[in-house]
């Protein structure tokens, strides 16, 4: 029998850049918890296909396409939540993206890309369910971080920054609205088999140090992330807040 402590049955959750990659993995393992999903991504064709893989394992799936670096599309899309009687219970700050390259050579534009969507996305989505949940009293947010909240490395300097941002923005909500019942805390995946860390997996010399540098030995699998998910989305978490939870491998445990 499950632990009704980890159940999401009654609960909605929102899961920001779930089309694919660890965002579809964690939306999937919420809904096997029991609860009812919005999945989110800016183009509507792929978003449409992910949902549909849902809803064939029986999923209850509604799809918000919108990009969440846009003010007015967030506030837009709640909005419509608003109007369709949908409560966001839990909202998981997912959406992410990477670009690799010195900092001597970094433009502005592309400076400005990856901080608004690694960090201001969060703070656009998690401000508009905050709005939402602490009228009522409760709420979970969890947002996406990084090993890289923690650490950096060479050629990634924006998304370290912005990584290092959602730790923060995590303690600061949890200063400002745990008092109203909501938890707020984050994830710190390491090294993950995604879309994204393609050409990393098949750097031979990358993918070698990233093995060796792990104390378990490999990389994690996006269906890893579903356990913490679960846990800071559920009753199990309600005395955490302001946290980071890692998870790496032990990657950060050890020199």
């Amino acid at each position: 029998m499950t632990n009704p402590l980890f159940d999401l049955t009654g609960r909605t959750a929102l899961v920001t850049g779930s089309s694919r990659g660890l965002g579809h993995a964690m939306a999937e393992g919420l809904a096997e918890a029991g609860a009812r999903l919005i999945v989110n991504g800016r183009d509507e064709a792929t978003l449409a296909e992910a949902a549909e893989t849902l809803r064939r394992r029986g999923f209850d799936v509604t799809e918000a396409a919108f990009d969440v670096t846009d003010e007015a599309g967030v506030v837009a899309a709640f909005q419509s939540f608003d109007a369709a009687g949908i409560e966001v219970d839990i909202c998981i700050n997912n959406a992410g993206i990477q670009h690799r390259q010195p900092l001597l050579e970094f433009s502005l534009a592309d400076w400005n890309r990856v901080i608004s969507t690694n960090l201001t996305s969060a703070f656009l989505v998690g401000r508009e369910a905050a709005r939402r949940m602490v009228p009522r009293g409760r709420g979970k947010i969890v947002n996406i971080g990084s090993l890289m909240s923690q650490a950096a490395r060479k050629t990634v300097t924006p998304y370290v920054v912005a990584k290092g941002g959602i730790k923060l923005l995590t303690q600061g909500m949890a200063a400002e609205w745990a008092a109203d019942g909501l938890q707020i805390n984050a994830i710190g995946p390491g090294y993950m088999l995604t879309e994204m860390n393609e050409a990393l997996v098949a750097n031979e010399t990358f993918n070698a140090w990233v093995k060796g540098r792990t104390p378990a030995g490999r990389w994690g699998e996006p269906r890893e992330l579903v356990g913490a998910a679960v846990f800071l989305s559920s009753s199990a978490s309600d005395y955490v807040n302001g946290q980071i939870l890692y998870v790496d491998g032990g990657m950060l445990g050890v020199l």
